[in-house]
């Protein structure tokens, strides 16, 4: 599992993305967002993700929230 930090996430829209200190970007949908209810990432949130390649790129899978919370960004 890789470790990032989410970027920015739109709830309206359902997508974000995860950033890894320096790395490109990973698109991240909320389908792939791990549990129950609402499925939503706060910015500067960590997560824990399989790293998958698409046809357009990079994109998260199997998201989950880390115990660490930095909502420093």
């Amino acid at each position: 599992m890789a470790t990032g930090s989410v970027k920015w996430f739109n709830n309206a829209k359902g997508f974000g993305f995860i950033t890894q200190g320096g790395e490109d970007d990973i698109f991240v949908h909320y389908s792939q967002i791990e549990g129950e209810g609402f499925k939503t990432l706060k910015q500067g949130e960590v997560v824990e993700f399989e790293l998958r390649r698409g046809p357009k790129g990079l994109h998260a899978a199997k998201v989950l929230r880390s115990h660490e919370h930095d909502y420093s960004m």
